[in-house]
C-alpha cells in the first residue's frame, strides 16, 4: 500500500510555507543594541526546548513539506551540544527531504565550529557585521570583538562555507562605512545584505526613528560608485538584489520600512521555547511546546501547526511614516530568532 504525503503547509493566502527558521537559544555573547538590553534576563533553561524536542519538532516541518532550515538564537552556537543538531538534521539533507540546512550567526564561534558545520552538510552562512571599525564594533555590540569575527569568517571560507554578510543600515553609525563594506566584501568574494532596522523592543530606551537610514537613500549612494542591475533572484527570504557590474558583487537589500516585502513570505519562525511567530512584525504567535511534550505522536503537533498557519496574516505592519514609530512589536528580535 502506498502511503500519501501530508498535505502541504499553505496560509490563507495560497503562499505554500517552505522556510523554517528555529531559535535555538535566547541567549548571545553580544548585546547588539538594536537586538537586546545590555542587562538582558535571559529565560529559565527548563523552558528551552531541548535540542532532542528541537530536533523532533524541525522532522515534523520536514514531513510537512519545509524544504530550508535555517538556525538562530541568540547566538545559535553558544547553545551547549548544538552540533548534535546539526548532524541531527544532515540526515535530511541525506535524505533530500530538505534542500538547505543553514544558520545565522554573529560570527564569534565561526573558528571553533565551521569545520564541523560544513561536515553536517552546511554550505553557507549569514554573519552580522556592521562595521569594520574595532571601536565602532565594541560600542554597537557592546561585547564583541571585531577580530574574533573576522577569524570566524576565514574559518568558514577555509572551511568551504560560502559567507554572507548582514549589515543593519544605521544612521550616523556606519553611512560613512558603505563603500569600505562593499569593498572589503567584494575583495573576499562575499555578498552582503543590507537590512533596514526594525521596530522591535526596548522601544522606551532606544529611539528606532534615530537609527532609520534608508535603504533608498543607500541604494542610490551606492549607484553614484556602481552600475547596479537588478536581479531576479529568489532565495526564499525578504531581500531584493542587484548586481555591481564592475565587481560582480551581489547585494541585498530587506526593506521592511520602505517596501514591504510581505507579498511573498512563505516563511514562519519558532522561537526556542516553542512559539510559532507566523510574521515577524506582528505579534500573534501560537504554542507548540505543549502538543509536542503533551503526546509521543505527532499528530498533536502537526494539528497545532496548521492551526497556525491558517491564521498567518497576509503581511506586517511596521512603518516609520510621519516620524512616528507604528507597527511595533514589543518583543526583542533576539527572543524570535533573527
Amino acid at each position: 500500500m502506498t502511503i500519501m504525503p501530508p498535505p502541504p503547509l499553505i496560509d490563507p493566502f495560497a503562499r505554500a510555507i517552505r522556510y523554517l527558521r528555529v531559535s535555538v537559544t535566547d541567549r548571545c555573547d553580544f548585546r547588539c543594541v538594536y537586538c537586546m538590553s545590555e542587562n538582558m534576563t535571559f529565560l529559565p533553561k527548563r523552558d528551552l526546548l531541548t535540542l532532542e524536542e528541537l530536533e523532533r519538532l524541525c522532522g515534523t516541518f520536514i514531513r510537512l513539506g519545509v524544504r530550508k532550515l535555517r538556525i538562530t538564537g541568540g547566538e545559535p552556537l553558544v547553545r551547549r551540544d548544538i552540533m548534535t543538531f546539526f548532524r541531527a538534521m544532515s540526515r535530511h539533507l541525506d535524505s533530500g527531504a530538505l534542500q538547505e540546512l543553514t544558520l545565522t550567526t554573529n560570527g564569534s564561534q565561526l573558528e571553533r565550529f565551521a569545520e564541523g558545520l560544513a561536515a553536517c552538510g552546511v554550505r553557507r552562512v549569514n554573519v552580522s557585521l556592521d562595521t569594520l571599525d574595532a571601536d565602532k564594533f565594541a560600542r554597537i555590540t557592546r561585547w564583541g570583538r571585531l577580530d574574533q569575527v573576522l577569524r570566524g569568517i576565514d574559518a568558514a571560507q577555509a572551511a568551504g562555507l560560502r559567507v554572507k554578510i548582514n549589515t543593519v543600515a544605521l544612521k550616523d553609525f556606519n553611512e560613512d562605512e558603505l563603500f569600505t563594506l562593499t569593498d572589503w566584501a567584494a575583495s573576499r568574494d562575499i555578498d552582503m545584505t543590507f537590512i533596514e532596522v526594525m521596530p522591535m523592543g526596548d522601544l522606551g530606551n532606544e529611539d528606532r526613528i534615530d537609527q532609520y537610514w534608508s535603504l533608498r537613500d543607500l541604494r542610490a549612494r551606492l549607484a553614484t560608485r556602481h552600475p547596479l542591475t537588478d536581479l531576479p533572484d529568489d532565495t526564499g527570504g525578504p531581500a531584493r538584489y542587484v548586481r555591481l557590474a564592475d565587481t560582480g558583487q551581489r547585494i541585498g537589500f530587506i526593506t521592511p520600512l520602505s517596501h514591504n516585502f510581505c507579498e511573498s513570505c512563505n516563511r514562519v519562525r519558532i522561537t526556542c521555547t516553542g512559539e510559532i511567530y507566523t510574521c515577524l512584525g506582528q505579534e500573534g504567535h501560537a504554542d507548540l511546546r505543549a502538543p509536542l511534550r503533551a503526546s509521543d505522536g505527532d499528530a498533536p503537533l502537526e494539528a497545532a501547526i496548521r492551526a497556525a498557519i491558517a491564521s498567518k496574516p497576509k503581511g506586517h505592519d511596521f512603518d516609520y511614516a510621519r516620524q512616528t514609530v507604528a507597527g511595533q512589536v514589543s518583543r526583542h528580535m533576539s527572543h524570535t530568532g533573527g
